[in-house]
Order: C-alpha cells, then sequence, then structure tokens
C-alpha cells in the first residue's frame, strides 16, 4: 500500500481529552476517531489491526473446535426474562422498544439468545460437547465512558458458549480454553495473568480473568509471591485468624459522647484506638430493600461479596429518607437488638466474638466503648447474617498458603466461566443421555475484548515516539521510508516496494512528498515494526538502513539483489515473531 493512495492522518497534539497512553497514540496515530462518548469510529490502519486481532482469535478458537457463528446485535426481552436478567442487568443494558411497544436491548451479550438457538438442535449426548462462538458488536451504557476503546459503549467481543452433558466434559473444555487464551494473547504479544474472579451476574462456578498488569487497570489483583496464587480483589478471601470458641457475654460498652466525630478515623483519635478496633457501619439499599452491614473500622465493603450473599442485583448508598425510614442516624450507626424489621443486617465474619469495639451509639454525637458481639455472633436466633464481606488488600493472608499477598492493577482482556446448568435450565434445555433419560446439559462462557486488546497492546508497547506495535498485528509488517529526490531514484525504490508486495510481505510505502523528519516521526508514531530507509547511501552504495522499532537496532544492508534483501527481512520477521512466544507470563 503506498501512502498517497491511503489516509494517514496523525497529529502532533493529544487531545483533550485523553489521559492515558493507548487513547492518546490511538487518535495521535490516525487509528480512530471520536463520534461521541464512548463511541469510536475505526479509521483503515486502525481498522487493519483490528481485523488481526480478529483473525488470531478466530484461527486459535477454530482449531480448538469452536464454531463460528453471527447472532442478531437485538435480542428481544423475552430472552431475558426467561433467564431472569432483564432487571438483573441494570442501567448499562440499552433498552428499547419497536413500533409495537415489544421490548428489546442492543446485546451486552449472547448467553440466552446462544440457548434460544442451540435448544432445539441439541437433542442427545451425541450432539456434545459442543462449543460456539461469534465476534461481534456489544453496547454497555457506561456511566462514565474513559480511557478511549479500553471502557467503550459500543465494542467487539468474542464470546463463546459450550454445552455439555456434564460437568467432567464442562471442565475439559474450560481447561481447553484457558489453554487457548493463553495462546491467544500471547500471539498478540500481551502478556497475560489468570486470577480467580467473581462471576457478578453471570453467575455459575469457577471464574477466571485474564488481566495485563498495567497502572491504568481498573482491577486490583491480588498476587502470592509464594504459591502463584492471583485473584481479583472482589473474589480474594479474608483469610480470619482463629478466635477463640467460647465467645464472651455480650456487652453493650459504655456511651460516651463524641461530638464532630462522625469518621471512623474521627472517632480513633477521639478515642485514642486503633482504626481497627472499631466497628464500621454501610447501610445501603439493595434493590429497593435497606441493607445495613457492620466492618471491621479500619476495611472497606466489598460490594461484590455482599451482592453474592444477599442476592442483591444493585446497591447504593442510602439517602437521608431512607435512613428516616431506617431509623438510622448517619455517622452513628450500631448495634442494635431491634432494627426496623424491614432492614437486613450483615456482620463480616472478621469481626470477633472476643474483642472489644467502639461502635456507634445509635444516638447523635455517641458512641460506645468497650462493647462486644460475643453471643450475638453465635446466637440461633441472632438479626445478624455473617459473612466475608470487606475487601482483601496488600499484606492480608493469601488464601492458599498463608503468605502475605502483594497487589498489583491490571486491565481485564477476557473472561473464562463455569456457567453450570442456570441458563440452560431457565431455558428448559434438554438432552438424553445414554441410557435414554433426560439431562439439563452445563454450560461454559469465555469472553475476550477485542477493542481492549487493541488498547491495551499498546499500553504495553509504548514510548516517547509512539507505539511498537507486535509484528502479528501491526498495521503493516515493514514500512518504507524513501528519501531519494531524482525521480529514476524513486523508481528504483518503486521496483523494490513492487517486488516485496510480489513475494507476499506486508509492507507499507510512504511515498508522500514530504520532508524525511516528517516520515520517520509518522512511522515511529504508528509503530511499524520493520523500517527500510532508501536515500543517498541506497543511490551511491546501494546500502539500505533498516530500523526494528521496538529495540531500536540498525542494520546496514548492501543490496546486491532482491532474493538477499528478502532474506533479511524473513529473518527480522521471525526472529520478532519468535519473540512473542516469551510474551506470556
Amino acid at each position: 500500500m503506498k501512502a498517497s493512495q491511503y489516509l494517514l492522518p496523525t497529529t502532533k497534539d493529544d487531545p483533550q481529552d485523553a489521559v492515558v497512553a493507548s487513547h492518546k497514540l490511538m487518535i495521535r496515530s490516525g487509528l480512530v476517531r471520536k463520534s461521541h462518548s464512548g463511541l469510536y469510529s475505526y479509521l483503515p490502519m486502525g481498522l487493519r489491526i483490528l481485523k488481526k486481532i480478529e483473525s488470531i482469535i478466530r484461527q486459535e478458537m477454530n482449531h480448538a473446535g469452536a464454531l463460528e457463528f453471527e447472532l442478531p446485535i437485538l435480542t428481544p426481552s423475552e430472552f431475558w426474562q426467561t433467564s431472569g436478567r432483564w432487571d438483573k442487568m441494570g442501567k448499562e443494558m440499552f433498552r428499547l422498544k419497536d413500533r409495537h411497544d415489544n421490548e428489546s436491548c442492543l446485546g451486552p451479550t449472547h448467553e440466552e439468545s446462544f440457548c434460544h438457538l442451540m435448544k432445539p438442535m441439541l437433542k442427545s449426548y451425541k450432539d456434545l460437547p459442543i462449543n460456539v462462538y461469534q465476534m461481534h458488536t456489544k453496547f454497555r451504557d457506561e456511566i462514565r465512558p474513559r480511557y478511549g476503546v479500553i471502557r467503550s459503549r459500543e465494542f467487539t467481543m468474542k464470546d463463546a458458549y459450550s454445552f455439555h452433558l456434564n460437568d467432567e466434559s464442562l471442565d475439559e473444555t474450560y481447561q481447553l480454553m484457558r489453554r487457548t487464551y493463553r495462546s491467544i494473547f500471547g500471539r498478540m504479544g500481551l502478556a497475560t495473568i489468570p486470577v480467580q474472579a467473581d462471576s457478578g451476574n453471570m453467575g455459575g462456578s469457577d471464574s477466571e480473568e485474564f488481566m495485563v498488569v498495567s497502572p491504568i487497570g481498573e482491577e486490583t489483583l491480588m498476587i502470592c509471591p509464594s504459591c502463584g496464587y492471583n485473584g481479583n480483589i472482589e473474589k480474594t478471601a479474608l483469610v480470619l485468624k482463629p478466635d477463640s470458641l467460647a465467645a464472651k457475654p455480650s456487652s453493650d460498652g459504655t456511651r460516651v459522647e463524641t461530638p464532630n466525630a462522625k469518621s471512623i478515623q474521627d472517632v480513633a483519635s477521639l478515642l485514642s484506638v486503633d482504626p481497627s478496633h472499631t466497628i464500621k457501619a454501610v447501610a445501603m439499599m439493595g434493590d429497593g430493600q435497606g441493607v445495613l452491614v457492620f466492618l471491621p473500622g479500619d476495611r472497606e465493603l466489598n460490594e461484590a461479596k455482599l451482592k453474592n450473599a444477599s442476592g442483591f442485583n444493585e446497591l447504593h448508598a442510602m439517602g437521608q429518607k431512607d435512613l428516616e425510614k431506617y431509623n438510622l442516624i448517619a455517622g452513628y450507626i450500631g448495634p442494635h437488638t431491634s432494627f426496623h424489621p424491614g432492614l437486613k443486617v450483615y456482620l463480616d465474619s472478621s469481626i470477633s466474638a472476643n474483642q472489644e469495639y467502639v461502635v456507634g451509639a445509635n444516638e447523635f454525637e455517641y458512641h460506645k466503648k468497650g462493647f462486644i458481639f460475643g453471643e450475638i455472633i453465635h446466637a440461633k436466633d441472632s438479626q445478624y447474617e455473617s459473612f466475608d464481606l470487606v475487601l482483601a488488600r496488600k499484606g492480608d493472608a493469601c488464601p492458599n498458603c498463608g503468605t502475605g499477598l502483594s497487589e498489583e492493577k491490571g486491565i481485564e482482556v477476557g473472561h473464562i466461566f463455569k456457567l453450570g446448568q442456570k441458563y440452560t435450565k431457565a431455558f428448559e434445555m434438554k438432552v438424553l443421555d445414554k441410557n435414554g433419560k433426560t439431562q439439563d446439559p452445563t454450560m461454559g462462557c469465555y469472553g475476550i475484548g477485542v477493542n481492549r486488546c487493541m488498547a491495551t497492546i499498546i499500553e504495553q508497547c509504548n514510548d516517547d515516539k509512539g507505539i511498537f506495535w507486535p509484528i502479528s498485528v501491526a498495521p503493516f509488517e515493514v514500512c518504507i521510508v524513501n528519501i531519494t529526490k531524482k525521480e529514476e531514484d524513486t523508481a528504483k525504490v518503486e521496483g523494490i516496494y513492487q517486488s516485496l508486495k510480489q513475494a507476499g510481505i506486508d509492507v507499507f510505502w510512504d511515498d508522500r512528498d514530504l520532508g524525511p523528519g516528517f516520515k520517520f516521526k509518522d512511522s515511529e508514531l504508528i509503530g511499524f515494526p520493520i523500517r527500510l530507509t532508501l536515500g543517498k547511501d541506497f543511490v551511491e552504495k546501494n546500502e539500505i538502513n533498516i530500523l526494528i522499532r521496538k529495540s531500536g537496532q540498525e542494520i546496514k544492508h548492501t543490496f546486491t539483489n532482491f532474493e538477499n534483501l528478502k532474506k533479511q527481512i524473513a529473518d527480522i520477521t521471525q526472529e520478532l515473531y519468535s519473540d512473542l512466544g516469551a510474551s506470556n507470563v
């Protein structure tokens, strides 16, 4: 491809609304343009990269035996009502009505649609296992789209769904997909870490996210340096210290005045106690019902754990009217024996039955010292439900070996689930086993964010000059920059360009009538892995300067014949592809 026949709308300046490298460089290098908040148009160079990423995914999925489909983006509400997720998906789901008042949504995922499609086609064990997938547009009404295509409202996802007769078969495909994902991300040049994750509103049991460590990551990873445990902060369990089996008798403590002390830090400072010896009360609304959670004062609530424990779909902080309804005083809420009957009360399982705590006195500007939960925790008729409800943090004990955990930020690029029978039962899918008995199939689910992969690669592969693409996903593998001036010299460059094209080399020729500096900067900004510079040395000495973008290595190649040049490029290309094999950890 010649630059004079292409579109290269590169820019020097960062877009005003961009704060991360991938967003800035995708705009500056002419890969995308913003259409509206969370919506992006892909320009020719960017689309080539996206299609190469899709090609890698498609090749690996097909190699794993998965079958590609394409389903409608618009899905009827009946599918989601059948699974029970029409309400559970919340406000991020784009919903609409047609002219007949039929409700539909722009699919954020397609479990329901694939179940509806596959149900009449799967009759017996002979039809299983089967793994089906698509690469298609998805929609998510993000409240705050940001980071360019990393968190956008319209995006491309590879979503796959497997159907099985039993859990053993499901596990085989789950492990196959785990290996396939490692291969996919490795071929893209992405270093990923599989971490245990919460399944969220997808449901199911086992769940792993494929994370790329990055300071801009919106996910927090808990990593054990000893045993190799990796977990999303939402999934990582808090390992409890042993407590005495015999609980101390409950104590109401001593009422103390705490004027203007609403926060944990204020109370701890005023009463000269460590925040871990205080109790934090978090008042929320869960699907319209009041929820009160008691936590150690030095910990934060893990909403994912609370949703799993309570079954609530959406949580938000109580407003003043809600607090008044449930007779709660903000900043001074404490344990009580007669809460409002409509209030669900949870106690974090790390709260000791024997330790003395500072708690709210349920009275304005008053707390209690020396409160002991004691028998409250273990009583059979206790109104408190106890669960692990706090966020893990750096230094907490590893759930596997007890070693202190370290903490990293990560970008999620893929996710695999064992869905179980949640959807097959909802859609009344039945298959006959070998004995002629009907069974509910079990399912797996496997997703990859295609656009997100593209942006995440840039986050890993950029410097002060621009992007250095892994050769497998680069828009073009080779870029020719000619800085010759005479027509006869340019004709020689044309001959090399045409010969490279005929040899099947993925080549881009910057033949624009621009200065050398401008061309060099564009090639480095866009990030072509290999650059051939043909100028004065080429005219006078048949010498071609070859630059390897990632390493900055320069090679002086003496051009004697085309076969020699082709071999030189093939050797460099092979080395760059070989480097991708070591990209995963």
